[in-house]
């Protein structure tokens, strides 16, 4: 989760403790504390949403790559060198399954890889003459077949996390109006209770990142402060 969601959250959540401790009888004000509330159950459910996304994109990273190394080492590499035996009676074979070396893009590895298995499919029993392990083809369908599934995984769980993200930005902008709103009710509320009205002030502040100073000549860069705090409402 962004910083600046997760100060502005917090500050909800604050701000929405404070306010069950000190009720206030009005329709709009209780309307204003569940509408608060929701928001911040709907951030909860975002960001398990965000963060599974993560998860699920980072373990499909890891699968991918474990399937490129064992296509690369196991299967194409034995179809390059049958298709370099067989290269004495068909000349042109060796070049259909060259794999570039190096760390290429997925997409041009599935198409590299896809159009070697179609190939060796159609020459199967040239290359079984001269050496194919047959189903070594059979194996290699299914982790390319595999590799796409995990490629579609990969490609939703990123939908998923992005689309968490930007509503989790609406949703924290959200929960700052709110408490804005009910700022105005506390400060006419603790208008001659400045204890309560302080505290109201320190649990709808949002506590921002400080900038450190260039250090001057001779100065003290003991970096004492660890924030600014921003009032919300």
């Amino acid at each position: 989760m962004d910083a600046k969601v997760r100060r502005k959250l917090d500050m909800g959540a604050r701000a929405l403790e404070f306010g069950h401790a000190h009720p206030l009888e009005s329709p709009g004000y209780a309307a204003t504390i569940v509408k608060l509330e929701e928001r911040l159950v709907r951030a909860d459910m975002l960001a398990t949403q965000q963060r599974d996304g993560i998860l699920a994109v980072r373990a499909a990273t890891m699968h991918k790559r474990e399937l490129v190394g064992k296509v690369r080492r196991a299967h194409l590499s034995h179809l390059a060198r049958i298709a370099g035996v067989a290269g004495s009676e068909l000349p042109e074979l060796p070049q259909k399954f060259l794999l570039k070396p190096g760390k290429g893009s997925y997409r041009a590895f599935r198409t590299a890889a896809r159009g070697m298995q179609v190939e060796a499919q159609t020459r199967r029993q040239e290359l079984v003459k001269h050496g194919l392990v047959e189903p070594l083809l059979d194996d290699l369908g299914r982790l390319l077949n595999e590799f796409d599934a995990v490629v579609e995984r990969g490609q939703e769980a990123r939908r998923v996390h992005i689309g968490a993200t930007a509503q989790l930005d609406v949703v924290a902008d959200e929960v700052v109006r709110l408490v804005k709103a009910l700022g105005g009710l506390k400060r006419y509320r603790f208008a001659n209770d400045p204890d309560l009205l302080a505290q109201w002030e320190s649990a709808s502040s949002v506590l921002a990142r400080r900038r450190e100073p260039a250090e001057k000549p001779g100065s003290d860069a003991s970096g004492e402060g660890a924030g600014d705090v921003r009032p919300a409402a």
